[in-house]
């Protein structure tokens, strides 16, 4: 099945089973009944737009996958990693929030044990984290793929033999496309990564280690270009953008995970003394580092406008547990609008919603011309308040801003459970605006291709980039 055909309704509430569907049921008040005060019931309001969002396309943009052949490369043919890694990557933080020790983590996900004794060190944990967003993810996943309703001690060995017998080639393609309805993703990995599916895994082209750091090894030795000035770190800068900037989709940086997003623009002649201490080796002040990283965080961004490319941001929610500083993520809005106001010409696109202050990321699309917003990660984080996000931005900010959905895993199984929950909240979205009267069933269902894919095919120039990487030299 194409990403393009349809997800029937069955398979819907069969894949959001976990999640329930009650809430799809019973009468919808008519919308324009609605803003005169009355209480129509329109019965089929609510099962169109499910349907719609079921069969509708997304476009993926954000993701850490690997290319797929990379995950089949374990030792003697097997797969490269044990039937756990489904649940690493974010329900692994939930789980040592609700308590699992260094040992336990250690036991669970890197010892070579049997699926039983795996079992036993999760069991205790798992009813504490299983209906959180992330856990419903994997749950979702697990149902849709391997059969089976919830892990428990009678169901993980048939979750373990089922991902080994799933890993396989193709797989990549039968999760996206046919399962989860996904026409293409976006993908980052911290440099350029010249995939072996490009028109599937888009690639993003990641800045972070050009002014972070900078990263001489990742960034400087590809380049072959010896650096001994500020000057020779811009021709590495040059470099990257002149031999990938016509294939990627964006540029990326993470770096809010360090310090706030708040580049000031710097000039040449303030970080050239500075960067010249670093290459020297010596230690560099705070306010010097901030000055080097300043300066090459406003030359990678001045590139990527260069090339049209637009320049995504992490904001909000830390990955992980136990170091996040949330005085730091309450300041990413402010920081934002900052960054639009210093270069009208660039296109930001702000990730995560922000969250937990999305409210504030709203105002920065709404004022801000060049401001978009990413929903990626979002919709488990919190699922509820991405779908309050969603239904607030598109009654206050311009519908052509915000790209609705981006799995953001290292591991491609969980994106199939992140992507039904999505659909799920967008549908929800969509029919509690026409409920209350905000929004005209069709206006709803307009609405629909264009915040699921339209917008970011537009934006990211998907068909542009996919005619360039045709003739990619790594693809011939």
């Amino acid at each position: 099945m194409s990403p393009k055909q349809r997800i029937s309704r069955r398979d819907g509430l069969k894949g959001l089973g976990v999640l329930g569907t009650t809430a799809f049921c019973g009468g919808v008040a008519d919308p324009l009944a609605a803003r005169e005060s009355a209480t129509v019931p329109d019965p089929d309001t609510a099962d169109t737009i499910f349907e719609t969002v079921m069969g509708t396309p997304l476009i993926d943009t954000h993701e850490h996958l690997p290319d797929e052949q990379d995950c089949l490369q374990g030792p003697n043919g097997g797969p490269q990693e044990d039937w756990t890694v489904i649940l690493r990557h974010y329900l692994d933080s939930d789980l040592r929030a609700a308590g699992m020790t260094g040992r336990e983590y250690a036991r669970f996900f890197q010892d070579p044990l049997e699926p039983a004794a795996k079992w036993e060190v999760l069991a205790p944990y798992w009813p504490a984290v299983k209906n959180t967003g992330y856990g419903q993810a994997v749950r979702i996943a697990v149902e849709e793929l391997y059969g089976v309703s919830d892990l428990s001690a009678d169901t993980v060995e048939t979750v373990a033999e089922a991902y080994r017998k799933t890993r396989c080639t193709g797989f990549y393609r039968r999760i996206l496309q046919e399962k989860s309805g996904i026409e293409s993703c976006q993908v980052n990995t911290g440099t350029y990564r010249e995939s072996k599916q490009p028109l599937l895994l888009f690639q993003d082209l990641s800045i972070v280690g050009m002014f972070s750091g900078p990263d001489w090894k990742a960034f400087g030795e590809p380049s072959g270009i010896e650096v001994r000035s500020l000057g020779d770190w811009h021709r590495v800068i040059d470099w990257w953008f002149d031999k990938y900037a016509r294939y990627a989709v964006a540029v990326k940086s993470q770096d809010a995970y360090r310090r706030n997003i708040d580049y000031r623009p710097t000039p040449p002649e303030q970080a050239e003394e500075p960067f010249a201490k670093h290459l020297r080796g010596d230690p560099l002040s705070a306010e010097e580092r901030k000055t080097v990283e300043d300066h090459l965080f406003w030359y990678a961004v001045g590139k990527a406008a260069e090339h049209n490319l637009p320049v995504k941001l992490h904001t909000g929610y830390y990955a992980g547990d136990n170091y996040m500083p949330l005085s730091r993520v309450a300041r990413n809005a402010e920081a934002a609008c900052d960054l639009c106001r210093a270069s009208p010409a660039t296109r930001f696109v702000f990730m995560h919603i922000c969250y937990p202050y999305y409210e504030d990321l709203i105002a920065v699309a709404k004022h801000y011309t060049n401001a978009y917003v990413d929903m990626c990660w979002s919709w488990i984080i919190n699922p509820v308040a991405a779908k309050d996000f969603l239904k607030k931005f598109l009654v206050t900010a311009p519908a052509n801003k915000i790209f609705t959905f981006g799995g953001d895993y290292f591991v491609v199984e969980p994106v199939l459970g992140h992507a039904r929950i999505a659909r799920r909240g967008i549908a929800l979205a969509l029919r509690e605006l026409v409920e209350e009267g905000w929004l005209s069933k069709q206006d709803a269902l307009d609405l629909i291709p264009s915040i699921m894919h339209g917008n970011a095919r537009r934006f990211f120039r998907l068909n542009e980039k996919a005619e360039a990487l045709k003739s990619a030299p790594w693809i011939r």
